[in-house]
């Protein structure tokens, strides 16, 4: 069996659980401006929200983003489906990037054709979802230099 991931959990972390556990509120306790805080500090970020799922952080980072009605966000198609969902709960609408077939994750040469002829059309994306595939990154400097 080829493991898709692999987690760490210790003694620590269930000491951690189990304190939230014993309190009144599981979610939107006290414990989760400390956690957005402790992100803030690790990443240098000024603000950080903490959201129930990768779902949720999606379409929060697409509200965010100003992404909304009539607005074009693209992403790949080999992935879960809240990667294209985000954007059309914003009332946005979606097209996908095809993806390389040794990755699997977006192509470079690809995005470059899709927006080249998107800009001919005056179709430009508002947004563009980029998913890491199976531990993979994509290769971000690419996509930041595009």
């Amino acid at each position: 069996m080829i493991f898709y991931g692999k987690h760490s959990v210790d003694e620590t972390d269930i000491e951690a659980v189990v304190e939230v556990l014993r309190h009144q509120f599981l979610t939107q306790g006290s414990v989760v401006p400390q956690f957005e805080e402790a992100l803030c500090q690790y990443t240098g970020a000024d603000y950080c929200t903490a959201v129930n799922s990768a779902t949720s952080g999606l379409h929060v980072a697409c509200l965010a983003a100003g992404v909304g009605s009539g607005d074009l966000v693209w992403t790949v198609p080999n992935s879960f489906v809240a990667s294209a969902n985000c954007a059309l709960f914003c009332g946005a609408s979606v097209d996908f990037v095809d993806i390389d077939k040794q990755s699997r994750n977006i192509s470079i040469s690809q995005l470059i054709a899709k927006l080249e002829n998107a800009k001919r059309l005056g179709k430009l994306p508002k947004a563009l979802i980029v998913v890491h595939f199976s531990g993979l990154s994509c290769d971000m400097q690419a996509i930041a230099e595009i």
